[in-house]
């Protein structure tokens, strides 16, 4: 993720709103990788909505905020003092690009994600990142609620046996603890979670361009999203 959401709000509402690529998916379907270097191949400004989320969970689990606490957590949310610098994820000045990884910030994530008013004030931050020469971004609902006017919508996804194998490596390169059957089990609960809530649920957005790369190496999805970004701007 690069830069910040200073100044995007107005034109993101303005006529000369810039362009936006929405990609969504599954826990562990490698968009966050394939948008940032998507934005890197195009030279546009790159949003991770999803660190924005882990950042809230992980400020929430270290204040001891309860996690269905609606308006603790929403005031946590709106006075977030969260940076980005290149791809660092910055806590009140202090790294937790790693740390926001771990599984138990992940769940945590995922259950404020159902929070309406967390929503709220974390989609604001995420619109406020729209700015020239464009912007990636991806999460789980960047193509359905957040942006719904992107140019291009993309759906990325895998098997969750695939995902559930690449996440064990991400977390043990890492240094983490984990062990295949309770990530496998995790993503299910989580896929579940995700897809069923009443707010912002994760679906294909209409028109978009769906990807499955369970069979697929990063270069040749990201071939694919750059293609047809081409193919539709010309």
């Amino acid at each position: 993720m690069s830069g910040s959401a200073a100044s995007g709000q107005e034109q993101a509402n303005g006529p000369a709103a810039a362009p936006v690529i929405a990609i969504d998916g599954p826990t562990a379907s490698g968009k966050g990788e394939i948008a940032r270097r998507v934005a890197e191949r195009l030279g546009w400004h790159y949003l991770d909505s999803g660190a924005l989320y882990r950042v809230t969970a992980l400020a929430a689990l270290r204040a001891g905020i309860a996690l269905d606490d609606e308006a603790a957590l929403a005031a946590l949310a709106r006075e977030l003092p969260v940076t980005f610098e290149g791809a660092r994820i910055m806590l009140g000045g202090q790294d937790v690009s790693d740390e926001i990884r771990r599984q138990e910030v992940g769940s945590a994530a995922s259950r404020i994600a159902t929070v309406g008013a967390v929503r709220t004030a974390l989609g604001a931050l995420q619109r406020g990142f729209r700015r020239w020469p464009g912007l990636v971004a991806d999460g789980r609902d960047m193509a359905t609620v957040v942006f719904p006017d992107a140019g291009l919508k993309v759906f990325l996804t895998a098997s969750v046996e695939c995902r559930a194998q690449r996440r064990y490596k991400q977390l043990i390169e890492k240094g983490f603890s984990a062990t295949l059957p309770a990530l496998l089990q995790e993503l299910c609960e989580r896929d579940a979670r995700d897809s069923n809530r009443s707010l912002a649920p994760l679906r294909s957005a209409q028109g978009a361009l769906v990807v499955d790369s369970t069979q697929m190496t990063i270069e040749e999805v990201l071939a694919s999203i750059v293609q047809e970004h081409h193919r539709r701007n010309g």
